[in-house]
């Protein structure tokens, strides 16, 4: 499963890649990768080592290979989602266009993103890529989890600024993971409270978005 998981992150990481690529050149796409790469990675250092802001979890040495204990995937997973969830925002923020646009888009980009980690979470416990010192409610995931996936969402978002998105093909890849996840927890991995949860409050999303495009014209 180790294997299907790394080469699936690094194929879609590398597709949005290319996406911003062609939109904003090599100098800013390198830039925020690598942004949200060290990030992302810096705040899963600090979160398994001192339990904010995610609460008090650890990887496993399922998943390799590690710097200072977190697996070089996590970060990589941020790269593969947080275009997308971007994409998710600004579609929905150019439609709806609030007076606080910029906050509107860290908001919509922090839910977006904190949507995936309802599948997420549950299958990589399973799976025990990581384990929760005190586990939750949530299919054994504490409820604080996905606060912290809002804040480090927002703050990534927040330092990074980006600019206009190629919003259709990463909101293409945002529904697709969507539809995998649903289909992967509910019928194939046996977590079909999980895939219930996690296709309704992503897919609430993803239809929002689409609507967004569609109409905003």
């Amino acid at each position: 499963m180790i294997g299907p998981i790394t080469v699936g992150v690094s194929v879609t990481a590398g597709t949005v890649i290319a996406l911003l690529w062609a939109v904003w050149g090599a100098a800013a796409t390198l830039r925020v990768a690598v942004s949200i790469l060290t990030l992302s990675w810096a705040a899963e250092v600090i979160g398994s080592r001192t339990g904010f802001p995610f609460g008090r979890y650890s990887y496993t040495d399922a998943l390799q290979p590690q710097i200072l204990d977190v697996p070089l995937q996590i970060p990589l997973g941020w790269l593969m989602m947080l275009p997308p969830s971007w994409a998710v925002a600004q579609a929905i923020v150019n439609w709806t266009k609030p007076r606080w646009e910029f906050p509107a888009f860290v908001g919509f980009s922090a839910l977006a993103m904190t949507a995936w980690d309802l599948f997420l979470d549950p299958m990589m416990v399973t799976w025990e890529m990581w384990v929760w010192d005190h586990p939750g409610s949530y299919f054994g995931i504490p409820w604080i989890n996905y606060l912290g996936w809002l804040l480090v969402s927002a703050l990534i978002t927040i330092l990074i600024r980006p600019g206009k998105l190629p919003v259709a093909p990463l909101l293409m890849i945002y529904t697709a993971i969507w539809l995998l996840k649903t289909a992967g927890l509910g019928f194939f991995w046996g977590m079909l409270g999980a895939a219930l949860v996690g296709s309704f409050i992503m897919g609430s999303i993803t239809i929002l978005a689409w609507r967004a495009m569609i109409t905003r014209d």
